[in-house]
């Protein structure tokens, strides 16, 4: 095993990784694991990936659980990078790729955390596990809890979109919908935890969900013939998937797998709650909470992300941006991505080829650049944001 510690992603301070945690004991932000990469890259080379199985768990010497431990797995990862060339044409561009997160179990890119984040949880003991959603993290930690014996407790706002609820509750998850936001949710189980005996399982809130994370990065970089693309537009609510793809980027140039070029990343929120955008935009170092925040993508109502830091530090240092979209903008793309290239993607993801058009339109973006989207989900959990389409 090649994890040796965790440390706090703002103070440094240094932390064991084999008792549960969650934020810095010193300064309340966010931990990353920390691995003996030197020792991995002896025993690891990226050409040993081929033989290995489709999943996430083929970068095992990167990942936090031991080597004699079986993962709570239901096959994640191991997604396609799909070619979008009658979508990309329309928008002028010549190398355009879409990575299908839907493909994962539960329909989403939420297994990819859930899944480390639940098998590390269960190792160090854990029984009760609990997160604040939005809708897709609560359907992963519902169905990850109940493949390893562990009680799950979701709390979602009351009009997190009706798949999501019923998914939930169907996988024998105790559901608790609340009047308010994803913030809202996450207050009612801080304030709860330590008497029911639940752990945190929030956004970045503890140490292991953005390790499942990150091996986007390593599958992007794979299926890229070890290049980078040259622009990533990701949907952010959390931030987890963009800060875990960016660690991705900085241990596999330490293993030697890539080279120091890294992508333009942008950061794209919807128009009703879009605190990273309004913080990029002003140049500040973290982002205010978002007042009154709506959308119907439901996966970017975050009105304020633990992570806020991390994000901007990222969009700033890759030279990339952020930018927000309008509800009716994501909704009335979808058909348009569906009817080129075949795939029902979420608003979430929908959103991404809003602000594409954009950045081609503001010349931030050239015709000839390879350019990958993150469509994160399923639009079959979203149906009630067509219904009137």
């Amino acid at each position: 095993m090649f994890l040796t510690h965790l440390t706090c992603t703002a103070c440094g301070l240094r932390h064991e990784w084999s008792q549960l945690q969650n934020l810095c004991t010193a300064c309340q932000k966010p931990l990353f694991p920390v691995y003996d990469l030197a020792a991995v890259g002896r025993v690891l080379k990226r050409e040993d990936l081929v033989a290995r199985e489709k999943s996430l768990w083929r970068y095992r010497e990167v990942l936090p659980l031991p080597p004699d431990v079986e993962p709570v797995s239901l096959g994640e990862g191991g997604t396609p990078l799909l070619s979008a060339k009658r979508f990309g044409a329309a928008a002028g561009l010549t190398n355009l790729w879409v990575k299908d997160e839907a493909q994962n179990p539960t329909q989403s890119f939420k297994a990819r955390g859930m899944v480390v984040a639940v098998s590390m949880a269960k190792l160090l003991g854990a029984t009760k596990l609990a997160v604040p959603t939005a809708g897709n993290a609560g359907g992963a930690l519902a169905a990850y809890a109940a493949r390893a014996g562990l009680e799950a407790h979701i709390f979602m706002p009351r009009d997190t979109p009706r798949a999501n609820i019923i998914e939930c509750r169907e996988l024998g998850a105790n559901v608790v919908l609340i009047d308010g936001l994803i913030t809202d949710c996450g207050a009612e189980i801080a304030k709860r935890k330590a008497a029911e005996g639940w752990f945190d399982m929030s956004t970045l809130k503890e140490p292991y969900r953005v390790e499942g994370k990150k091996t986007l990065g390593y599958e992007l970089a794979e299926q890229m013939d070890w290049t980078l693309p040259d622009v990533i537009l990701y949907p952010t609510g959390g931030g987890t998937g963009l800060i875990g793809m960016w660690k991705a980027f900085d241990e596999m140039e330490a293993l030697g797998w890539i080279g120091s070029a890294r992508p333009r990343m942008f950061s794209i929120q919807a128009s009703g709650c879009a605190p990273i955008v309004r913080a990029f935009a002003a140049g500040e170092k973290t982002a205010e909470e978002f007042p009154h925040a709506h959308t119907c993508a439901s996966g970017l109502r975050v009105p304020k992300a633990v992570g806020d830091f991390l994000m901007l530090n990222i969009l700033r240092a890759s030279g990339g941006g952020a930018i927000a979209v309008e509800d009716e903008e994501m909704i009335g793309i979808t058909r348009e991505v569906g009817a080129a290239e075949g795939l029902f993607v979420a608003p979430e993801g929908a959103a991404c080829f809003v602000a594409l058009r954009k950045l081609l339109a503001a010349k931030k973006i050239a015709a000839a650049e390879r350019v990958v989207i993150f469509s994160t989900g399923s639009g079959i959990k979203y149906l009630d944001c067509y219904e009137a389409s």
